[in-house]
């Protein structure tokens, strides 16, 4: 059985006398793991880290190499059983019972189970918010900020649809009984937790395949954990529809540029960030979190939260005029919350109030929904401005792709938004340059 576990003897924990001790560590996954002292040291020069064991040119006065790494092996072989033993027992916690059972002179004979009932099979807590919590928890600091908010937003609402339904939510419960309910609460009865007075009820169906996905993503989790069986998910979909969404033209983005706003200079602040978001393409994780360092010969380098990837975006002069004079080199620490609430009000007074059609589906209903263009602005407009104004001027889509992120060209296209006139106007301009239109 091929184990997580390794020897290592760290260069940064050296003692008075020149040495380091070296450990066994079991690494179960990044947020737990530990190290098992062997109770051997040595200088960490004479480590060989890929080798994993003491160099042949260890002066005699810290052991003999051989003997040194002899030990040790016998030392890694009892840690793989310990290890071995936990996991075809039923451990629940692996990591904690190497470390608890684990000494340098462990006699392997005593892993009989009827000679260590005292940490043998630990009971599971199978109460599904403190495993929901225990989940939650795991993943802090191995995810964006961004997906721990989504985590904490599923737990929220499945605890106020459990008050709804009178009923505890159990892990043997949850059937497509279960989920046929939660859908049916998702879309019609769950209350939004909003800035207005206004009772807003039900979600879109995006965000209910969003959250049916992160609850199937959980159940499967304690599953290969071993905490819970295998659950039946039998019918459980993760339902999505295209996203009715507004982009900026660059003549509204050079409108707001040129907005005056000397009679509520509040604004000014949110609608400077609005442009450089449309002008960069990133998104608000990203660009609301721009620093000096970021920004070398008019070049963006940043390296974004969601994907770990790192992307160059080259500054036009007004997203270069707007970092260096109007943030100082430095974006002011601005939430998406209030970031989207205010641009609203400057896109009210940059008068953008084309009324915009919107449909989408509750239920089995079509919902369409008719506002002025500014009540649709949020911190995404800025990355579909970019991504479309960059399409319709001809950018290579490859290129904008390598920005906004897209891994496939499906996504990408579902993503922009081209009215029915450009797209006809962009062809045209396509069969004129291939000489087609003067046939």
């Amino acid at each position: 059985m091929l184990l997580p576990l390794k020897p290592i003897c760290p260069s940064n924990k050296i003692r008075k006398d020149g040495t380091s001790l070296i450990f066994l560590q079991y690494c179960k996954s990044e947020a737990d793991k530990t190290l098992l002292n062997t109770e051997l040291s040595i200088p960490p020069k004479y480590w060989h880290k890929k080798l994993q064991r003491v160099t042949e040119d260890l002066p005699s006065k810290y052991g003999d190499h051989k003997q040194i790494n002899s030990e040790l092996n016998r030392m890694f072989r009892i840690a793989e059983d310990i290890a071995t033993h936990a996991i075809q027992n039923d451990v629940v916690d692996t990591v904690q019972f190497l470390k608890q059972t684990f000494k340098p002179d462990f006699d392997v004979a005593n892993l009989k189970p009827d000679k260590i009932k005292h940490v043998v099979r630990q009971k599971a807590n199978l109460d599904f918010f403190f495993q929901l919590d225990d989940y939650i928890k795991s993943k802090q600091g191995t995810v964006t900020k961004g997906t721990m908010d989504v985590f904490k937003n599923l737990r929220l609402i499945l605890k106020t649809f459990e008050t709804y339904r009178k009923e505890p939510i159990k892990f043997n419960s949850i059937d497509i009984n279960f989920y046929e309910e939660f859908v049916h609460y998702l879309t019609f009865e769950h209350i939004h937790q909003n800035r207005s007075k206004d009772v807003v009820k039900g979600f879109k169906l995006n965000t209910i395949g969003k959250n049916v996905k992160q609850l199937i993503v959980f159940l499967k989790n304690r599953k290969n954990k071993k905490i819970i069986p295998e659950p039946d998910l039998t019918g459980f979909k993760i339902m999505e529809e295209e996203a009715d969404a507004v982009y900026l033209t660059n003549e509204e983005i050079n409108k707001l540029v040129s907005l005056d706003l000397s009679s509520s200079p509040c604004l000014i602040t949110y609608r400077d960030l609005l442009v450089f978001g449309c002008l960069t393409g990133l998104r608000f994780s990203d660009f609301s979190k721009i620093r000096t360092e970021d920004i070398r010969d008019r070049m963006l380098y940043k390296k974004q939260e969601k994907t770990k990837h790192w992307v160059v975006v080259p500054l036009r002069d007004e997203a270069y005029n707007i970092f260096i004079n109007c943030f100082k080199r430095n974006i002011p620490d601005i939430s998406n919350p209030n970031f989207n609430q205010y641009i609203k009000e400057v896109g009210k007074l940059a008068e953008l109030n084309q009324p915009i059609k919107h449909s989408y589906m509750k239920g089995s209903r079509e919902i369409i929904d008719t506002k002025p263009k500014y009540e649709w602005i949020t911190s995404h407009t800025c990355r579909r401005s970019f991504c479309t104004n960059e399409f319709l001027a001809g950018t290579p889509v490859e290129l904008i792709m390598k920005i906004s992120g897209h891994k496939s060209l499906k996504d990408f296209y579902r993503y922009i938004k081209i009215a029915p006139e450009q797209a006809g106007q962009r062809i045209k301009e396509i069969w004129s340059k291939r000489g087609e239109l003067s046939r």
